[in-house]
């Protein structure tokens, strides 16, 4: 199996294996649900970036390699129309029967536009924000830069909230608590930046 088709859950998985640190020691020191895990790993749960960012400080790796690295050293190109398969993970709440499958989940599906490449510390991605979206408003490391390609854009970030419009951006500390969703009910598509330092 090629690393580009591995989920999140699978290598975490590898990796704790690799450096023997069961799911209780990942839990304590990442402060993640022991049982949050468990999903992410054994049932495809695909979670928001806050604990895969957590989860990828405690096993000592960039968070890129939670997201299926083929490990490139020189420059990645993405091209539009070629982007199908760089599709990583979806976030948002489970489908309506409560089952919580990856499959179901709606939101934000993001797209990596440079999950080929080795040894980065920024994490670009194209990301369709569903018209239904639920997100709940947390903090995780590193910073993050966004620019509205479609639509309008609603950022909660700490008591304040902004609506960015096409073309506008916004630049903030991910460690305040935010989230961002659809400002009107229609779909959104915007060019995030997640940095985490070394």
């Amino acid at each position: 199996m090629k690393n580009a088709t591995k989920t999140p859950g699978a290598r975490i998985s590898e990796i704790r294996k690799t450096y023997s640190v069961s799911r209780e020691d990942l839990s304590e020191r990442s402060g993640v649900p022991l049982e949050l895990i468990r999903k992410i790993e054994e049932e495809g749960l695909i979670p928001d970036l806050a604990p895969l960012i957590k989860i990828s400080r405690v096993l000592g790796v960039r968070l890129g390699t939670m997201l299926d690295d083929k490990e490139e050293l020189g420059p990645v190109i993405s091209r539009q129309g070629e982007r199908g398969d760089a599709t990583r993970f979806i976030t948002g709440l489970p489908g309506k029967d409560g089952s919580g499958t990856a499959s179901e989940h709606k939101g934000l599906h993001y797209h990596s536009m440079a999950a080929d490449k080795s040894g980065r510390h920024m994490e670009p991605f194209i990301v369709d924000i569903e018209p239904d979206s639920e997100q709940t408003k947390k903090p995780h490391e590193g910073e993050e830069f966004i620019y509205v390609m479609q639509g309008s854009l609603t950022i909660e970030y700490g008591v304040s909230t902004w609506t960015l419009n096409v073309g506008d951006s916004i630049y903030y500390d991910c460690i305040v608590p935010h989230c961002v969703h659809s400002a009107d009910g229609k779909p959104v598509r915007i060019l995030a930046v997640v940095y985490t330092p070394a």
